[in-house]
């Protein structure tokens, strides 16, 4: 099971990546564009991915790992448990994260 201090460490590990408060709980920002979020309930994480599709995919392929809320209806994000994951996988998922909210100029960091 990851935590909070996984996630933090993965995703400040990341370019121009600060860590600022996104509705009262942790939440990393890749220049100024928020890319994750660890959720109210501590052990929940907020990721963005590609598009609704993606999203959809990934909530019926692994429903014990991902879902969402109403909340997200219609925004490319899903919602990761803590408890699902493993370290690879929050570092993949981050990574990938950070990459669709980064800057083009920011990217290529990372080879992409």
């Amino acid at each position: 099971m990851v935590t909070e201090d996984d996630v933090r460490r993965i995703a400040l590990s990341l370019p121009a990546v600060i860590e600022r408060p996104s509705y009262g709980t942790p939440g990393f920002r890749v220049r100024d564009k928020l890319f994750a979020r660890v959720r109210e309930e501590g052990d929940v994480l907020v990721v963005w991915v590609a598009d609704e599709g993606e999203k959809r995919g990934l909530v019926a392929s692994e429903p014990e790992k991902f879902f969402t809320t109403p909340h997200y209806d219609g925004h490319p994000s899903v919602l990761v448990r803590f408890a699902a994951v493993g370290i690879e996988e929050l570092r993949e998922l981050l990574t990938e994260s950070w990459r669709l909210r980064a800057p083009r100029k920011l990217l290529t960091q990372l080879g992409a």
